[in-house]
């Protein structure tokens, strides 16, 4: 049985009255046919209209990479598959309404092959900043050759043995 105190209060954190800033995180990739000046520009563009509508807490500028799986695109021109793209993201406070104008700005902008849109906040963003920087830091592992696994493969049979 549920309380009426309960739906009340669910009621009140559901409703949105558009005034009250929160923050929000767009995260978006976009056409990897683009020449790099033109990406520059794009993610610019985007940065400016956004800071318009609200205040940017951090960012990461566009980088290529390769993605996890193909995304296609059906437009006037046909069909598109994109298997790379230049991914980017930013985090900003804004109102709902001015939150609702970035979307739909970000939906018609066809340099952009998709994006991402998350409710976060403050602490979280400059957390993901802070992490970033350390991974870029750390020096990647170099993997093992396979005549080094194989040496500590045969060790380790040659212990477990009788």
């Amino acid at each position: 049985m549920v309380n009426n105190q309960d739906e009340k209060v669910l009621d009140e954190t559901s409703e949105d009255s558009g005034t009250d800033p929160r923050v929000y995180e767009i995260g978006f990739h976009l056409d990897p046919e683009l020449p790099s000046e033109e990406v520059k520009k794009a993610y610019q563009e985007i940065r400016k209209f956004i800071e318009e509508m609200g205040t940017i807490v951090a960012e990461g500028e566009p980088q290529k990479i390769q993605l996890a799986y193909t995304i296609s695109r059906q437009n006037t021109d046909g069909r598109r598959d994109f298997d790379s793209a230049y991914f980017a993201w930013i985090v900003y406070e804004a109102t709902p309404l001015n939150h609702d104008e970035v979307i739909t700005s970000a939906d018609v902008d066809k340099r952009i092959v998709r994006f991402i849109d998350l409710l976060t906040t403050k602490d979280s963003a400059r957390h993901s900043v802070e992490m970033h920087e350390i991974s870029m830091k750390t020096p990647e592992r170099v993997e093992e050759t396979e005549a080094a696994a194989g040496a500590e493969l045969d060790a380790a049979i040659e212990n477990a043995a009788v």
